[in-house]
């Protein structure tokens, strides 16, 4: 596919084409294609943080700066890339790497984000043609310090001198992070990026190009692909991307005597992929603040159209406009994808009256220095989780402080639902090992409340959409799924395991969510396979 279009109709199209001559009308594709900060306020964005415009051009140095690299890679025989790291440039990368396929076709890609801890169990199995990628904006996360260690001693242990070891790890991050400072002093190899180039806007810049690059995948044909889109970004005809972030934005917006669409249904041909998750925390961090925000949500959570007014549809790629149900879609190589989606994400966020440049940092931080603070409080005993309401069946119930006037499992699961507001959401955040997520429970559950279900893996799940759920509309109400870890392994130099940090997490994401007053239900499973099983039963029995 090397054209770009944006297609859209009904009820969606209207709102569109308003929202388009609006734009038009005040100027924002001439002031975006100028760079022009005042866009947001005279103070509000700095010039630089706009710099995404520029990567289909700028980021073709990446591909000379690597070729060294590249070859000693290749000739050291690592061809399984482990990419830790939370966030959309990890998903980024990914999509990359899955649409391009690697040059090696034995490599492989890894990703450690602290959703799955048995995924170390692979990595550990291939350390002689492993190397390590440590991706970061500032600094690395408490989960990125734990593989990281894991992964040292793990090297260490398979006979590796620490020159070696060094040689296996790369890390990206930005000028002057206290990540780049740290590397610098175990002699990783370094590479530096932007620090003000926004990092859910980093699609393509070296945290989504570099891993793919290191696995084998020829990224020229990408930015060559977001560079012909870019052209069309100055016009006021023909502008996918104006068109596309009319749709979003105009959606958005309260119409007189209707209903808002703030919750957009991504559909993809062959279900979702890591370029739908990148999407999905691009908008929920560029547009989830100060009471707003757009919800992007998975077609499996979806209750039925006809009793969700306030979602609307846009299909990626579909195979035709015939072939989807959806109101708008986008057809589009994935390069341009890319920077039409963050295109589009300014102009929503500019229609809605929010700054699409801020990064979630404070909202990732403040849960990521209470898990801190719980395990360091914890020592090497257990963690604080408190006495359950109730247990049922070997499953520990957690209500809020008020209870939820229920003694049973399927009681207290129903108690939550009811919770759930009538232009609100439901979201199931899972924080266990192996294959159970939420995906399992969301379309019976959706269609007991008749409302839209959101559901991801902890931490990243927050991580990457937090602004909106705890900064935007606060309309959601929460099912948090904690369990024993069958795959634990210990962290070298700190008193705990990848579980017990792994929990920790859940508890700090619990506590910040309850402290914005959105109703949370935590369930510790204690046999997660066998609690698991109960919980799908109790979402299909739901009434």
């Amino acid at each position: 596919m090397s054209g770009f279009d944006v297609l859209t109709r009904g009820e969606v199209l209207d709102t569109a084409l308003k929202a388009r001559d609006y734009l038009i009308t005040c100027g924002v594709p001439a002031a975006l294609a100028a760079k022009d900060p005042r866009l947001w306020g005279r103070r509000a964005v700095d010039h630089s943080r706009l710099g995404w415009l520029d990567l289909p051009e700028s980021s073709q140095a990446l591909l000379a700066q690597l070729d060294d690299l590249v070859a000693e890679v290749r000739y050291s025989g690592l061809d399984h890339l482990v990419l830790v790291g939370l966030g959309a440039e990890g998903l980024a990368a990914q999509a990359i790497i899955d649409a391009g396929g690697g040059a090696d076709p034995r490599g492989d890609v890894t990703v450690l984000d602290g959703a799955d801890t048995a995924a170390l169990d692979t990595v550990l199995k291939r350390l002689d043609r492993t190397l390590v990628i440590l991706s970061s904006k500032a600094g690395v996360s408490i989960e990125g310090d734990a593989y990281r260690r894991v992964l040292v001693q793990a090297f260490r242990d398979h006979g590796l001198s620490e020159q070696e070891i060094a040689g296996r790890f790369v890390v990206i991050t930005d000028h002057g992070s206290p990540l780049s400072e740290f590397a610098g002093q175990c002699g990783y190899r370094v590479g530096l990026t932007d620090p003000y180039l926004p990092g859910h806007f980093g699609a393509l810049s070296a945290y989504g190009l570099v891993p793919a690059i290191l696995a084998g995948t020829d990224v020229a044909p990408l930015l060559d692909q977001a560079a012909a889109a870019s052209s069309s970004l100055a016009r006021e005809d023909d502008n996918p991307g104006l068109l596309l972030g009319a749709v979003l934005g105009g959606c958005a917006q309260p119409p007189p005597g209707g209903v808002v669409r703030d919750k957009m249904v991504l559909r993809e041909p062959g279900g979702g992929s890591a370029l739908t998750g990148w999407i999905s925390q691009l908008l929920a961090t560029g547009t989830g603040k100060r009471g707003r925000g757009i919800l992007p949500l998975d077609p499996a959570g979806l209750p039925g159209t006809d009793t969700c007014p306030d979602l609307h549809g846009i299909a990626v790629n579909p195979q035709s406009p015939a072939a989807t149900d959806a109101d708008t879609s986008l057809w589009a190589p994935l390069g341009a994808q890319f920077l039409l989606w963050e295109y589009a994400t300014a102009v929503a966020g500019w229609l809605m009256g929010v700054n699409p440049f801020e990064s979630a940092h404070d909202v990732i931080q403040e849960t990521e220095d209470d898990a801190a603070t719980i395990l360091q409080n914890a020592g090497h005993g257990p963690l604080p989780t408190g006495q359950p309401s109730f247990v049922d069946g070997g499953i520990e119930v957690y209500t809020e402080p008020s209870g939820f006037d229920s003694y049973s499992l399927a009681g207290g699961v129903e108690a939550l639902l009811r919770r759930v507001p009538a232009t609100g959401y439901l979201s199931i955040l899972t924080y266990l090992s192996g294959d159970f997520s939420g995906r399992y429970l969301a379309p019976s559950l959706a269609r007991r409340i008749r409302r839209p279900v959101a559901y991801g893996s902890g931490p990243g799940y927050l991580h990457g959409t937090g602004s909106f759920h705890k900064d935007g509309p606060r309309n959601g109400a929460f099912l948090v799924v904690t369990g024993a870890d069958l795959a634990d392994h210990a962290v070298p130099g700190r008193p705990y395991t990848l579980g017990k940090l792994q929990l920790a997490r859940a508890l700090a994401d619990v506590r910040a969510l309850r402290r914005r007053g959105i109703p949370v239900l935590r369930l510790h499973l204690r046999d997660p396979i066998e609690g698991a099983g109960r919980l799908i039963d109790i979402a299909r029995d739901a009434r």
